[in-house]
């Protein structure tokens, strides 16, 4: 019995020592002005209390609070601070009774208790939420529903609403704190400007993601750290969904809000009871009798057919319009593809909770890799159903949006790969498709021999020049199908109608020292082929008549792609100007940034690599061949029920990337400049100067040709891609047989993610 009486007593000692220090500390500002007084960082301060530079600056801001055992080192600190630097306007005695110690009377030591969090607003207008299925309907006039999903609180930090703010440290967006003067404190370490984030949305408050430590930290995009007691995953879903305030609003008013991201370090996964490496090699998932799964199926949640790999996407049914549905990205299972997003996947959370919160505000949330972030880009823009009023009840329900892919359609059997169940009906398994039985829209990959003229002239060196964002440039403006293909024989030719085009362009003669744009390879035609709508309005561009066999065409067609190409450059040119590149800079003043821009910040870098990779990558999926041992030669595969399967706009598209890339060249060889190389959208010209301004033909008045190939950071304009000398180029050519633009950077093109 008394040993009980004493644990009890000692347990309430420990409620009024906690009780007693809940007012020790000053105000936020007065914490960051003692540390500065002192000269100390917020690293030695990290260090000496042994927690994260991160967590300091929550303090110092008021996010959250420090707990014991830290609480009562944090006070000694700033006390014997206090005493050595007292707030102007003190007692001439140099006191200064803002730190009250431990255990002592706080009748001498009145302490200013830190400011209340910001409330936020009582109401503010919201998208609605949607199901799982469908978006929920709403008609065009009324006003949208308000939100279902319990906001929730977090457990530590305001709720206040992140707004544009340079003088915090790079991972926060929230106004700046003041001190004791009113003025504001000096700028963090190299703090990174950031596009302002949309209106506020009280559910979102704390951003769209959070990346979770292994200590139960959960750092968010604006620099605000949260604490996660949850140590199942069930128990993470529900903090997630209703504490965290985490996701984003969506992006097209039919669209739906995007789920909320939770990042998990290995230090997390240990503690949530993940393997550091997944044992299935091949199908990247825990097995269906993992404890993790089994806890995730006793508490009702779901798993999609992907089932729990690096991207796991854990659900329940939607019910009466409010959407349950959280997004994970484990990292010690390679979500972060390093091709894509270099070595993000070993930053600190704090740093890499900025990373993916500027790819996740200028582009979207991740939920997948690159590739599958553009595909998923394209139906959030462009979301595939709407409300719509029933005429027999009505009731509102959901309908195909216009303008939109709503449901998926098989393509013509021309632009069908060799697997696709309407190529499989005709032709054996190994048949070679004549170019008059296949669609073949692909990137150049070309290089000539070198002339005589040109090994006499003395160059020095190879340049290579790429263009900025190539295929996304292409994707501005232009009309693709939105609906079935329908089989038309001997049309005339209309440039606005995308299509496939059975026609003879062998006819059509150019200068050899340029590749022929109506093959990937550069070389003529030989007869009749299919061609791309932009392909063969490229040939009437040359003046050439064209009178096509036959053609499969779609009636239904829109600029499908103009949102995805317009929030893509927005976050590449945001990104680059972070990274020290801006638009209309002097041609060498560029040349110079673009040499040093992926060392200005490595973070932002790795989102820019991001950036390109969703572009090239969300391209491809359009045309996603089956992956899997377990694939049979002639069936459908799933990729085959996304609406957005369709390789007739992936056709279209690389068209008229490459009949663009031919006719800026086509330019520059009026003025006597021809290459020697072209690999996708990097060209190699020989030059007498080891950089583009060297060859790049200009006019009397020392302007850029027009027409011609452009130094500058907007998509389409190019850049320096990499310089070798003469003899190098010429031993690729003439003795190895490789296209030189391949390596022209120093390494190969293909690995690099070019």
């Amino acid at each position: 019995m008394p040993n009980d009486q004493d644990a009890l007593f000692a347990s309430v000692d420990a409620l009024l020592a906690q009780a007693a220090l809940q007012d020790a500390l000053p105000e936020p500002a007065e914490r960051k002005r003692l540390r500065e007084a002192g000269g100390l960082s917020q690293d030695q301060v990290a260090k000496a209390l042994s927690v994260r530079r991160e967590t300091i600056t929550s303090w110092e801001l008021g996010r959250t609070e420090p707990r014991a055992p830290k609480r009562a080192a944090y006070i000694r600190l700033l006390e014997g601070l206090a005493e050595r630097f007292p707030a102007q306007g003190t007692h001439a005695h140099g006191s200064t009774p803002t730190v009250a110690t431990p255990g002592t009377s706080h009748g001498s030591a009145a302490t200013t208790p830190p400011p209340a969090p910001a409330e936020a607003p009582a109401s503010a207008p919201s998208p609605g939420t949607a199901p799982a299925s469908a978006p929920a309907p709403v008609p065009e006039s009324a006003p949208v529903p308000a939100p279902t999903r319990p906001a929730g609180t977090g457990r530590t930090g305001p709720s206040s609403t992140p707004s544009s703010s340079a003088s915090l440290p790079s991972t926060s967006r929230r106004p700046p704190a003041r001190n004791a003067a009113g003025k504001t404190p000096a700028k963090g370490p190299a703090a990174t400007p950031t596009a302002p984030p949309p209106a506020a949305d009280p559910r979102f408050a704390h951003g769209p993601l959070a990346v979770l430590d292994g200590d139960g930290s959960a750092y968010c995009v604006d620099g605000l750290v949260l604490d996660c007691p949850a140590t199942t995953f069930p128990a993470l879903v529900d903090w997630a969904l209703n504490e965290a305030k985490l996701g984003a609003p969506r992006l097209h008013r039919h669209g739906k809000d995007a789920d909320p991201l939770v990042v998990i370090t290995a230090e997390a996964a240990e503690r949530l009871g993940l393997p550091g490496e997944l044992a299935d090699r091949r199908g990247l998932r825990l097995p269906e009798d993992h404890q993790v799964v089994r806890q995730l199926l006793r508490a009702k949640w779901r798993l999609t057919r992907r089932g729990f790999g690096p991207w796991p996407r854990i659900y329940r049914p939607a019910q009466g319009g409010e959407r349950q549905c959280v997004q994970f990205a484990i990292l010690p299972w390679g979500a972060l593809d390093t091709r894509s997003w270099g070595d993000s996947g070993q930053l600190p959370p704090a740093e890499l909770a900025r990373v993916l919160g500027s790819y996740a505000t200028r582009v979207i949330t991740p939920r997948g890799s690159t590739a599958v972030c553009g595909l998923e880009l394209m139906t959030a823009l462009r979301p595939p159903t709407r409300a719509v009023r029933d005429a027999a009840t009505g009731s509102w329900v959901s309908g195909p949006n216009p303008g939109a892919l709503a449901e998926p359609v098989d393509p013509a059997p021309p632009e069908a790969p060799g697997e696709h169940p309407v190529v499989a009906a005709h032709y054996p398994r190994h048949h070679e498709r004549t170019p008059d039985q296949i669609l073949d829209e692909e990137a150049f990959d070309w290089f000539r021999p070198l002339t005589d003229e040109e090994c006499a002239r003395g160059y020095a060196y190879g340049v290579g020049i790429d263009v900025n964002m190539a295929f996304a440039a292409a994707a501005n403006r232009l009309t693709v199908g939105t609906g079935a293909a329908t089989h038309v024989s001997s049309p005339a030719f209309d440039p606005k109608l995308p299509g496939t085009w059975l026609v003879d362009l062998s006819h059509i003669d150019l200068d050899p020292r340029l590749p022929s744009p109506f093959t990937p390879k550069g070389t003529r035609p030989t007869g009749p082929a299919w061609y791309a709508t932009s392909t063969v309005a490229y040939a009437v561009e040359l003046g050439a008549r064209v009178q096509p066999a036959e053609a499969y065409v779609r009636y239904e067609h829109g600029a499908y792609l103009d949102a995805w190409y317009t929030r893509l450059r927005d976050a590449y040119m945001a990104t680059m100007a972070d990274l020290g590149v801006a638009a209309g800079m002097p041609d060498d003043e560029f040349l110079a940034a673009m040499a040093l821009h992926k060392d200005a910040d490595p973070g932002q870098a790795a989102v820019l690599s991001a950036i390109k990779s969703s572009v090239k990558g969300g391209i491809g999926k359009l045309r996603e061949r089956p992956q899997g041992i377990g694939y049979t030669f002639g069936e459908r595969w799933p990729a085959l029920e996304r609406p957005t399967w369709s390789p007739h706009i992936r056709a279209e598209l690389i068209g008229k990337a490459r009949t663009n890339m031919h006719r800026k060249m086509r330019k520059l060889a009026s003025a006597g400049v021809f290459p020697v190389a072209v690999l996708s959208d990097c060209a190699v010209y020989l030059s007498h100067g080891p950089g583009p301004l060297d060859f790049l033909p200009r006019t009397e008045d020392g302007k850029p040709l027009p027409g011609g190939f452009r130094l500058g950071v907007s998509p389409g304009m190019v850049k320096h891609e990499g310089t070798q000398d003469f003899l190098w180029v010429a031993s690729m050519i003439e003795d190895e047989q490789i296209n030189p633009a391949r390596h022209i950077k120093g390494s190969d093109a293909a690995v690099g993610g070019e």
